[in-house]
């Protein structure tokens, strides 16, 4: 793991380097979550390995390649050259924009044609993250450090109009996420890419701050608390358990019911996720999480009954 580590980063220094004339030590540092010292290191394996990289201290100085130089096989061998091409299939299946050209780039370096023996797609139906190109805006004002401004639409329904310091782009699950400071609240936050909307990059230019991750927070930045839910499945919900727990925590009972015991943060997409098996799901506990979905199963039947 550390040897392929260690590749990645070699690789991603090369690419990089390719992109862009000069790049200081302490920019490949943050970018790659390492110190400058080993920065260093890895430009003298670079150097070691044939790859002509140089340095030039003072101002303006960095770290650069000679023009003209295209990557060889030197550094990666054929098998590290399918473990690229599957994270870049990975990324695509994510729908990550420009991917398309990034693969039939890295297929014509290294003169390897694209085998096709895994296709990927975890994205939902009748989705895309690029609206408007809205992700290609993001990424680009995270690489620049700018400033940009959106309209959002948070998990409770409220709108607001939103000026962040955009950080990291984020997938988890089956979604797109945006983490960054958020200057118009003056806090962290993470906002779904696709709840983002008219989204503007700003001339403002901003210096990362220095930051501790909120694993749990939502996108008001508000601390969701968690909570432990115990839940009994029907059969016909056995194949969604599948997808949705380890196998460890799938309890099955004496009648042929499944349990499960879990912790969510509470919120609005918890109890959307416990309606959307229906009739199929059952919560034990907690008491009030189990009186607010009977509360919604009943106004839900009110709007049937009205027909």
């Amino acid at each position: 793991m550390v040897r392929i580590l260690k590749i990645n980063r070699l690789l991603g220094i090369t690419i990089l380097l390719l992109n862009r004339e000069t790049v200081t030590a302490k920019e490949l540092a943050e970018r790659f979550g390492v110190s400058t010292r080993t920065i260093y290191r890895d430009i003298d394996i670079l150097s070691s390995a044939g790859v002509p990289v140089f340095t030039n201290k003072g101002n303006g100085g960095g770290i650069s390649l000679l023009d003209n130089y295209s990557l060889n096989r030197t550094l990666i061998s054929e098998n590290e050259i399918e473990s690229i091409l599957l994270a870049l299939k990975t990324l695509k299946a994510a729908k990550y924009p420009e991917i398309d050209a990034v693969l039939e780039k890295i297929g014509a370096v290294f003169k390897h044609t694209e085998a096709d023996w895994v296709h990927i797609d975890f994205s939902p139906w009748a989705s895309t993250p690029n609206e408007n190109n809205k992700f290609i805006e993001i990424k680009k004002a995270i690489l620049d450090r700018k400033r940009i401004t959106f309209e959002y639409i948070n998990s409770a329904g409220e709108k607001s109009t939103r000026k962040i310091e955009p950080m990291r782009l984020l997938f988890k699950g089956q979604g797109w996420y945006l983490w960054g400071y958020c200057v118009t609240k003056n806090d962290f936050r993470v906002f779904r890419i696709s709840r983002i909307k008219n989204v503007k990059v700003t001339n403002e230019v901003f210096k990362r701050r220095d930051y501790i991750e909120k694993e749990q927070s939502d996108e008001k930045g508000n601390a969701r608390p968690p909570v432990r839910l115990k839940l009994k499945f029907y059969p016909q919900a056995l194949y969604r358990l599948y997808d949705d727990f380890d196998d460890e925590i799938i309890i099955k009972n004496a009648d042929g019911t499944f349990s499960v015991e879990v912790q969510f943060p509470e919120d609005e997409w918890v109890y959307g996720y416990i309606m959307s098996f229906g009739n199929y799901v059952e919560v034990l506990e907690p008491q009030h999480i189990r009186d607010i979905i009977a509360d919604r199963a009943k106004k839900l039947l009110q709007f049937y009954d009205k027909m």
